[in-house]
């Protein structure tokens, strides 16, 4: 259970770190800077999540 909680850290702050390089500010309309960062958390979480289970699958459960 542990190495679940340490890797969903990491991938998402990897996520997050990697989202960082996309410009939102041409995609979302001006004066929307809220749901900008709402909609980055969102993605960086979703990413995150996804990245764990992937890699979960590779590694035994008896670690």
């Amino acid at each position: 259970m542990s190495i679940k909680i340490y890797l969903l850290t990491f991938l998402t702050m990897l996520s997050a770190y990697a989202l960082s390089s996309i410009n939102f500010e041409k995609i979302i309309r001006k004066n929307k800077v809220i749901e900008t960062r709402i909609l980055y958390l969102i993605l960086s979480f979703a990413l995150g999540i996804l990245l764990t289970n992937f890699f979960l699958t590779f590694i035994p459960e008896d670690i």
